[in-house]
């Protein structure tokens, strides 16, 4: 394990404008958290793998996960690498992708996604004394699970986890939590496929219930097409602000985030807009945490590697709810 202090620029205070994590090595999907005061995020490592087969994203092949404390009132971040990696998961055969953590009770609980011996995205859970770890995996996933993109949010002493991602991430392989024999997608004028909610049980290690779908609406109350340039794809993350619940996901192949309301976890979500307009690199992947009365989103994007879409960087902006509730939308590309 090895930490480094990176002390980058101070925030530009224009709206939209984002500041790195870490622009001397790769991180992605940053899941951002805010534990006794202090913003802890957690990414995934990107590293130049050897694997050039992208069918269904097999060049995203990272092993690790790393873990920053980010301090926005100077824009210095603290990087501890190797917080759990892939040896360390028993039941586990490649590709950690985009993971979250949350705590209770004093425990920090990462959620993750990885492939088993079968090649079959599951989501299992680590556990650490302290939110910058060292995890320890336990050693089956969690019953239940499957696909990619674990995001954990907390309501009323429950805890909720949402998951779900198209194609690589292997989403469309299941229906009502069964697995189907083959893939198969939906056609443009059907309903899209949803990202899947559960409550977790006490242990923080089960899911209390089945995966419910969440199901995004348009201003009808019709649910969104698969042909919608707005439908969900991967990225599901859930925050609170004024009552509302707010449900922001990535388009995947519309490059967009985009953002649902609604009034309980469960939704369903009304579509309300786009929250980051397409960035450098194929997509991107958020979160959204609050900070001494500010909103941030924390994203990646590929500026730092001149565009390699497998090598990402994170980053961070204020975000602004509108006082109407809508969310101001953000530019991506600074190039």
């Amino acid at each position: 394990m090895k930490r480094a202090l990176f002390i980058l620029a101070l925030l530009v205070p224009a709206f939209g404008a984002a500041q790195y994590l870490d622009t001397a090595d790769y991180a992605a999907d940053p899941a951002a958290r805010v534990f006794d005061g202090r913003i802890h995020v957690y990414c995934s490592h990107d590293w130049a793998s050897p694997v050039t087969d992208r069918t269904d994203g097999n060049h995203y092949d990272m092993r690790e996960y790393s873990h920053f404390e980010v301090d926005p009132a100077d824009g210095s971040s603290v990087r501890t690498d190797a917080i759990l990696t892939l040896e360390q998961v028993p039941w586990a055969s490649r590709q950690l992708w985009a993971c979250d953590v949350v705590r209770k009770d004093g425990r920090y609980y990462l959620y993750f996604p990885a492939k088993d011996r079968q090649g079959v995205f599951r989501i299992g859970v680590a556990v650490a004394d302290t939110p910058e770890g060292p995890f320890t995996a336990e050693p089956e996933p969690i019953p239940g699970t499957y696909s990619i993109d674990p995001a954990l949010f907390e309501d009323n002493g429950e805890f909720y986890i949402y998951f779900g991602g198209l194609q690589g991430g292997q989403l469309q392989r299941y229906r009502n939590n069964r697995r189907l024999r083959k893939d198969r997608l939906p056609a443009s004028d059907e309903a899209a496929l949803p990202a899947r909610v559960a409550r977790l049980s006490a242990d923080m290690r089960t899911l209390a219930e089945k995966p419910r779908p969440v199901v995004i609406l348009d201003d009808a109350g019709r649910p969104l097409t698969a042909g919608d340039p707005h439908r969900f794809f991967e990225a599901a993350w859930l925050h609170k602000h004024g009552g509302v619940y707010y449900f922001t996901y990535s388009t995947g192949t519309g490059h967009e985030i985009c953002y649902a309301t609604g009034d309980n976890p469960y939704g369903p979500f009304t579509y309300r807009g786009v929250v980051l307009t397409p960035v450098v690199g194929w997509t991107t992947h958020q979160s959204v945490c609050e900070h001494e009365g500010k909103w941030y989103l924390f994203y990646h994007d590929c500026v730092p590697s001149g565009g390699v879409s497998s090598l990402r960087s994170a980053r961070y902006c204020e975000l602004v709810h509108e006082p109407d509730g809508a969310i101001r939308t953000i530019p991506g590309k600074s190039r």
